[in-house]
């Protein structure tokens, strides 16, 4: 991976946004693409009561933000001595980012911890990055410290073709990693052979890999690879989203819903 897209934006996740991005830099020399969208206030947009009229002062105040945090992370970057730009785009913040993504490797964008409540908090947007676009998301948990790439990483396999998706993605941190863990969640029919279709691809890309299926029992698909998750120490993870519509996992709960929600370690996503 050599160019990582960095969402910009001041919240609660923004420091593990941008060390996360940093470790990427710095593992793979990869350069990082700092885009900073300014959306129209609400109330400009809609001026239902008239809103328009305070427009340039709301304007400029937003501005005033933007350009005191920019001069922050770009003091920060300085001494991080990264490879790393900047760009500042208008509209609304997802299709601004994948705009800005078409011709990067990687977005990095926050995973939250709960529900958002104030401007803090960072904007819940990682499975419309990982939907609308084709770029893989890397989701970090807004608490997390950095994103330990040599680390253990565990790649959730299904068969599907996002999860396909995903591994081709990571192929480049998964050469870094310390170890590598394949997962599969075993069918109903015990008696069916795991597949090995994603180690045999791994293996051909010098990547090492140790293959488990995880008993499933009685429980449903994402309890079982937390589980699995969690027994195995996981640093990482990469893993498909949303094999399902996302209104249908919405509706009936699902494997990638699940893990946006309880998941505290990194996710590469690929849909």
């Amino acid at each position: 991976m050599k160019s990582a897209l960095l969402h910009i934006h001041d919240d609660l996740g923004a420091e593990s946004r941008l060390q996360a991005a940093c470790d990427l830099a710095r593992s793979c020399e990869a350069h990082i693409q700092c885009v900073q969208v300014r959306s129209a206030p609400s109330l400009m947009a809609a001026d239902i009561y008239g809103g328009a009229a305070f427009a340039p002062a709301i304007t400029e105040e937003l501005r005033q933000i933007d350009d005191r945090l920019r001069i922050q992370i770009e003091d920060r970057l300085k001494r991080e001595g990264v490879s790393w730009e900047w760009r500042h785009v208008d509209g609304e913040t997802v299709s601004a980012l994948l705009r800005a993504a078409r011709l990067s490797d990687v977005i990095v964008a926050t995973l939250p911890e709960g529900a958002r409540k104030d401007f803090q908090d960072p904007l819940p947007i990682v499975p419309d990055l990982a939907l609308g676009g084709r770029t893989p998301v890397l989701a970090m948990p807004q608490s997390a410290k950095s994103f330990a790439i040599s680390g253990r990483a565990v790649v959730a396999w299904d068969g599907s073709q996002e999860a396909a998706s995903a591994i081709k993605a990571a192929i480049p941190l998964l050469r870094l990693a310390r170890e590598v863990h394949v997962v599969t969640v075993e069918e109903a029919d015990k008696r069916a052979f795991p597949s090995t279709e994603a180690p045999e691809y791994l293996s051909r890309h010098d990547v090492s890999v140790q293959m488990h299926s995880w008993p499933r029992g009685g429980d449903a698909v994402e309890a079982v690879l937390l589980d699995a998750i969690s027994s195995l120490a996981a640093d990482w993870v990469v893993m498909g989203a949303f094999g399902h519509s996302r209104l249908r996992e919405l509706v009936f709960g699902g494997v990638t819903r699940r893990m946006l929600r309880e998941t505290r370690i990194p996710l590469l996503l690929a849909h």
